[in-house]
């Protein structure tokens, strides 16, 4: 396994340590701080493991699979979490999470054909403004920064356009895979 694909790996193994570190965190800022490093280191693996993977020209089908997953783990685990905490709708998190499920549902079509769905930019838009989105309400600073929340709302929104506009571009772009005229 190269190094790209581990820096994977660990993302996913960073998961449950940080949902225990968020679900723990009201009431304990050293938790909610633990549980954002957490997320953050996570995050960067996400950005480090794409560039030394073209770098080094170390891109494998596990993980043009596997990194795209781990995202979705990682995101969506902690908006799962948000809605707990009361940071976010649950109807946005229904929307994301459902938008996950039919682009891996295209991946999963598309490698029964011996085709590798790779993420697009749009996707790569969408899960770096998920993301930022998590951050800020994990953070959570609206009673002591001024526009806190409306930068985090701002933020939401975008991200949620983007989650859409990314679907739609799988979906634009893959229809053969749904044709079956791969």
């Amino acid at each position: 396994m190269n190094l790209p694909n581990k820096l994977t790996v660990l993302r996913v193994v960073l998961i449950p340590f940080f949902v225990a570190f968020l679900l723990l965190s009201p009431g304990n800022d050293t938790f909610k701080w633990i549980a954002m490093a957490i997320f953050i280191l996570a995050s960067l693996t996400d950005m480090l493991d794409g560039k030394i993977a073209r770098k080094y020209n170390l891109i494998t089908d596990f993980g043009k699979f596997m990194d795209p997953l781990a995202d979705k783990l990682l995101v969506c685990s902690a908006m799962i979490c948000l809605i707990e905490l009361g940071r976010i709708p649950s109807w946005i998190v229904v929307i994301i999470i459902a938008r996950e499920f039919i682009i891996s549902g295209f991946r999963l079509i598309a490698a029964d054909n011996g085709r590798v769905i790779a993420a697009s930019y749009w996707g790569k838009f969408k899960t770096t403004f998920q993301m930022i989105m998590v951050i800020l309400m994990i953070a959570n600073l609206g009673d002591i920064v001024p526009f806190y929340n409306l930068v985090t709302q701002i933020i939401m929104w975008v991200a949620l356009a983007l989650t859409i506009i990314s679907l739609v571009d799988y979906i634009v772009k893959n229809k053969d895979v749904m044709s079956g005229d791969m």
